[in-house]
């Protein structure tokens, strides 16, 4: 039996809610938003290379016969890609919400 999909844990965005804005240039007021959105990517960045060493295993097994189970290196393989591509949108759509506010005038 296959072990089940768990979840993608996300923080909870309501915590930067009272984090205080940084202008550019200008001193570091608190220091925990760029903290927790390290631990965030740190996370997410661990976790799709866990996908990865997952498939990558599982596909080694299939080929060297110590598994017959064909099943196993497929779901591994999709997992993987699946939030790999996750992963990506997600970077995608940071990026564009940093270039977007860097390109908002004062």
């Amino acid at each position: 039996m296959a072990a089940p999909i768990n979840p993608i844990q996300l923080a909870d965005p309501t915590a930067m809610i009272d984090m205080p804005i940084q202008m550019p240039g200008s001193t570091p007021v608190n220091q925990a938003g760029g903290a927790m959105f390290q631990d965030m990517f740190d996370t997410a960045v661990n976790t799709v290379q866990g996908f990865q060493t997952e498939a990558t295993k599982s596909v080694e097994e299939l080929l060297s016969g110590a598994s017959e189970d064909v099943h196993k290196p497929i779901i591994a393989t999709q997992k993987a890609d699946l939030a790999f591509q996750l992963f990506m949108q997600v970077r995608n759509k940071v990026v564009s919400a940093y270039q977007s506010v860097m390109g908002t005038q004062l």
